[in-house]
């Protein structure tokens, strides 16, 4: 029973990192998985909680830099600022001049279309213009 508890447990670690995309969660779901070995081979639970503990530290000082290095700017990094404008996103909610939503590297951002009437539907791509407090403006690509 304790193993099928952080079997779950890492079900639900590794689904939750689908929504941060950090390589932290994901981590916790490994230590999980290694304290549902332990509890599979009927060890106590103060021995299946070391386990996680120690695979959950250790994956997160050893493995998680070395992923968030290979594929390219940290994940749980926010984009700067600076780099918003100019850049290219896609459209994942209807954007006209009054509301959207767009992705920019992987964040969502509230969107504008820059021209008045200009009704820009999701999957498309465009190009952030400028930025108007948390706002991209927008214009299709």
């Amino acid at each position: 029973m304790a193993a099928l508890i952080w079997i779950l447990a890492a079900v639900g670690l590794a689904v939750a990192e689908l929504f941060t995309t950090s390589f932290f969660l994901i981590m916790f779901a490994l230590g999980a998985v290694a304290a549902a070995a332990a509890a599979a081979l009927d060890a106590p639970v103060s021995v299946q909680a070391i386990i996680f503990v120690i695979v959950s530290l250790i994956a997160t000082l050893g493995v998680r830099p070395v992923l968030r290095r290979n594929f390219g700017r940290d994940a749980g990094e926010p984009t700067p600022v600076a780099e918003i404008a100019g850049s290219e996103a896609i459209v994942l909610e209807r954007v006209d001049d009054r509301a959207g939503m767009i992705k920019i590297d992987g964040e969502y951002w509230q969107a504008r279309a820059l021209e008045s009437g200009q009704v820009i539907e999701p999957g498309e791509r465009v190009h952030v213009v400028e930025l108007k407090g948390v706002t991209a403006m927008v214009w299709r690509v």
